[in-house]
């Protein structure tokens, strides 16, 4: 049960902001330094988090996708192996250690790493509010100097009440939205792939028939969507939409997977601006717009098993753009332009998925006028400190940092899973040091 504190007679050391893995394995990590600290070393921390409770990617849980990162990439593991709050601690707790060991693979089924992740938010429950959306965060100046923020909450289901908690340090980790073309208009037939579950429940649930899905993007979420729409509607054409010619395979090569090590920050972090760009473009076929092989054979398989008996469900229309989407009463008109000739054709769809990514929110959103007191480069991006604090004006003494949002400073695995357990732990030893320096002047808070 949550022990989340509230009102003016009460400063928060750190408040978080958002609690995904990000956050929940900073959570674990404060609670471990508490766990073994003295009374006085101790740092009063929460997490504020909107969704009533832990999910991360729910509508994307397909019961047989499998995670991209190795199951010792967990919360805590690179940080501190001997943690009780690893996946193998998970496993055994569940009595499948044994039957995991012998699935011989270091990449669990998706829906058993959040289960594996709620397992793991139980247990620091007493440091979340869930039902908890920040709507203010306002900075409160004392002798000249910005020494506290007060965030405000509401319960969504109850948006008539604020609570405010003051705290000296905020970590924000909202994580990413959902990124969708120009003028898209999302509706009953027009979907983000994030939806994707519960949508394709409600239609298989409503006996609603479909006929023809169209999906849009080239990456592992698209080829899983038209995957699972495929094997949900086995009477539909499931129609792929891409500007490339074909699915790029992930590169998860033991050299170019180096670019996720802990160390590749460092490296990334001193580098000049150009070397950044370039360490990006070289390394995006690690992550972005690329599919796992296996699911690249598994979808050419099945087209050409089609292709044999005769009937081609499934249909990729490459080099190809959407220009045109309009709403009708009873389907959705997708007009496709075939990038060589121009050629287009009008596809009269049941559905339209857009699985075109997903983007960090920006620190306006997360913060409003707190986001006016911080410090941007040349480019207009956050200056954001090694330790992944966000440089301030001259008279801020109260902390910000962020975890996501920041790939320009960072590297690729800002918004990743692949370094957040070291990530907290950064996290953790600076909110230490810089509780123990002189910055903070002290308050008269008691808890």
């Amino acid at each position: 049960m949550t022990t989340v504190h509230s009102g003016a007679d009460y400063t928060y050391d750190v408040l978080g902001i958002g609690f995904g893995p990000s956050n929940l394995a900073l959570a674990i990590a404060l609670h471990e330094h508490n766990s073994a600290a003295p009374e006085g070393e101790r740092l009063r921390a929460a997490f504020l988090e909107r969704q009533p409770r832990f999910g991360w990617h729910r509508g994307m849980l397909i019961d047989d996708a499998t995670m991209q990162v190795s199951f010792l990439k967990d919360l805590v593991t690179m940080r501190d192996p001997t943690s009780d709050f690893t996946f193998l601690c998970y496993l055994r707790e569940q009595d499948r250690l044994v039957d995991f060991l012998n699935q011989k693979t270091l990449f669990p089924l998706r829906i058993e790493f959040h289960d594996y992740f709620e397992w793991a938010a139980a247990r620091v429950d007493d440091l979340v509010e869930y039902s908890a959306e920040v709507v203010s965060v306002r900075p409160v100046t004392e002798d000249g100097q910005v020494r506290w923020y007060d965030v405000a909450t509401r319960d969504p289901a109850a948006p008539g009440q604020l609570t405010v908690r003051r705290t000296r340090t905020l970590c924000v980790a909202t994580g990413l939205e959902p990124h969708l073309p120009p003028d898209a208009a999302l509706s009953e037939r027009v979907w983000h792939n994030s939806e994707l579950l519960p949508r394709v429940d409600e239609l298989l649930s409503s006996g609603r028939k479909v006929h023809r899905a169209v999906v849009l993007g080239a990456g592992q979420s698209a080829a899983e969507a038209v995957d699972y729409l495929h094997r949900s509607f086995p009477d539909a054409e499931v129609c792929s939409v891409f500007a490339k010619y074909g699915y790029t395979p992930a590169d998860d090569s033991p050299f170019a997977n180096r670019i996720f090590d802990p160390e590749a920050v460092d490296v990334f972090y001193e580098a000049p601006t150009a070397v950044k760009q370039s360490l990006h473009d070289y390394h995006r076929s690690t992550n972005y717009s690329v599919v796992d092989l296996d699911l690249i054979e598994s979808l050419s398989r099945t087209m050409y098993q089609e292709k044999v008996r005769g009937r081609q469900r499934l249909r990729m229309l490459n080099v190809s753009r959407i220009r045109e989407v309009a709403a009708r009463t009873d389907d959705v008109e997708v007009t496709v332009e075939f990038l060589p000739t121009g050629e287009r054709a009008v596809l009269a769809s049941d559905l339209l998925v857009y699985a075109t990514g997903y983007q960090p929110r920006g620190v306006g959103e997360n913060l409003g006028e707190v986001a006016k007191i911080c410090l941007r480069d040349e480019e207009d991006a956050l200056r954001v400190g090694r330790d992944h604090r966000v440089e301030t004006a001259a008279n801020v003494t109260a902390d910000i940092y962020l975890q996501g949002g920041t790939e320009h400073t960072h590297g690729l695995t800002s918004t990743l899973l692949s370094t957040t357990a070291v990530r907290a732990g950064e996290i953790c030893a600076s909110l230490l040091a810089r509780r123990s320096s002189a910055t903070h002047q002290p308050d008269h808070a008691v808890g």
